[in-house]
């Protein structure tokens, strides 16, 4: 009899694994349990959505079906019943399972404002989080001509961004004096804000929000030090927090997150656990990469291919990468032993930041048009040894004002190098997949699923395909 694998969420987690369990081509049932009524979706760009840059199409990722994948869809789990290894579904259904895997993401935080009721939200005040949101977001904001955005984070400041570009008047408040702390420094957040402004994005620094009022005609936000915020609509960007109300109830063993180890396992070995709902070693990571990570090791243990595979944490890189804007953020820059480095150019909306600890880059922020952004991921992501000239990592140039390593060109990328970061694809596994066949830019990241994550790296995607569209595949550079 064929032992069915669970799995309770159809967000980018849950998905990815469905797909890595289908790849795998195992003798495998399993079913995939999806809360919201669509197919599943880049979470990651509904900030592109919002600004109207793309349709929703492109944000659906690839539905795996058939070969022993059951998608549901709009179907919620209620309870997990471990002594029988059930689970019970909103519509009456029990499920039983082999193992279960929950990958039921996070739920965005709604802060303790009079005015809002985490159970029913004004008309025109929206937590952004899924795609249901999105478009309550984008028909809001049709005609409306102000918009607030609550929480100056990664979230918050790509939500005001997509609706500056949309033409409307933004206005950012955060509790911080500067925007993104977890991942800058305050002289790379005050450069942010004066970025964001020409664009469009006024920040309200280092004051909070006390009440709201919202009705038909718009909203209004006090903020603590006295000043009265008008606008047609409200984002809520105040952080997440994982979803463990099911793993709770079962009592499974959970602080933050629901407590995995490192074959994702949970206090019960037949219940994993991945995404942006598990804890592994220092708490969730909230981002796509290690999600699918996850899923990639809980579908090689799952199936048997590789027994001894566990998951390992990798350096976290944050990347906001809009029209006007190109952030990278990765480690602490601030703290620590070593070198520091560091180059403002304020009229040019350049900064940059670099910390070097025996050798090697132990955090970076970089802010602006810097030509060495790839390189400096590459040797954090990797941990390999700066170059002897410090200098060329930080201004993009090297004193002699050649671009810093690697060179514009591809052909001069190593082969190991990883273009994309979210799925961890090398300069060479495109130029495989090329090689096998792929003639066009959606066709190699349909092989690969590079820039299905982000999207940061499609740039470079695009200019390796094109560069190998000219080069003699004979006489490609490896």
């Amino acid at each position: 009899m064929t032992e069915q694998i669970v799995v309770v969420g159809n967000g980018m987690a849950g998905a990815r694994l469905a797909g890595e369990l289908y790849a795998r081509g195992e003798d495998l049932k399993v079913t995939v349990l999806g809360a919201e009524p669509h197919r599943a979706y880049n979470r990651i760009m509904l900030s592109t959505l919002l600004a109207g840059k793309i349709g929703e199409s492109a944000v659906e990722l690839a539905e795996v079906a058939g070969r022993g994948v059951d998608v549901r869809t709009g179907v919620t789990v209620r309870a997990i019943d471990r002594t029988t290894r059930q689970v019970r579904t909103d519509d009456g259904d029990t499920i039983r399972y082999a193992h279960l895997v929950l990958a039921t993401g996070s739920r965005p935080v709604v802060p303790p404002l009079p005015g809002l009721d985490p159970r029913r939200l004004p008309d025109r005040v929206v937590a952004f989080r899924t795609l249901d949101d999105c478009r309550r977001i984008r028909a809001l904001a049709d005609g409306a001509r102000r918009a607030l955005v609550l929480g100056g984070g990664l979230l918050g400041l790509e939500a005001a961004r997509g609706l500056a570009a949309r033409g409307l008047d933004v206005g950012v408040v955060h509790r911080v004096p500067y925007l993104m702390e977890r991942q800058l420094d305050p002289a790379a957040g005050a450069m942010l804000a004066d970025t964001l402004a020409d664009l469009g994005v006024t920040a309200h620094l280092a004051v909070a929000p006390v009440a709201v009022a919202a009705d038909a005609a718009g909203v209004r936000l006090e903020l603590s030090d006295g000043t009265v915020l008008d606008a047609d609509l409200l984002v809520l960007a105040c952080g997440v927090r994982p979803d463990t109300a099911l793993a709770e109830a079962a009592g499974l063993a959970v602080r933050r997150g629901v407590l995995v180890d490192d074959q994702l396992r949970s206090s019960d070995p037949r219940i994993s656990a991945i995404g942006d709902c598990a804890e592994h070693g220092g708490g969730p990571t909230g981002l796509v990469a290690p999600a699918w990570a996850q899923a990639r090791v809980v579908a090689q243990l799952l199936t048997g291919e590789d027994p001894r595979a566990r998951y390992r944490a990798r350096p976290v890189v944050t990347r906001l990468k809009a029209a006007g804007i190109d952030l990278a953020a990765m480690g602490d820059p601030a703290d620590g032993p070593g070198e520091e480095l560091t180059f403002a150019d304020p009229a040019r909306g350049t900064y940059a930041r670099l910390r070097i600890h025996d050798g090697r880059l132990a955090g970076a922020i970089l802010l602006g048009d810097n030509p060495s952004v790839g390189t400096v991921i590459q040797l954090f992501d990797r941990g390999q040894p700066v170059p002897a000239d410090r200098r060329a990592l930080l201004l993009g140039r090297a004193v002699g004002g050649d671009v810093a390593t690697p060179a514009a060109s591809p052909a001069l990328m190593p082969d190991a190098a990883t273009v994309c970061q979210c799925n961890t694809v090398s300069k060479g596994a495109l130029v495989s997949c090329w090689r096998g066949g792929a003639r066009s830019v959606d066709a190699v990241v349909a092989g690969t699923r590079a820039g299905t994550g982000c999207g940061g790296c499609r740039d470079a995607i695009a200019g390796i395909v094109d560069w190998l569209s000219r080069a003699d595949p004979v006489e490609v550079t490896r």
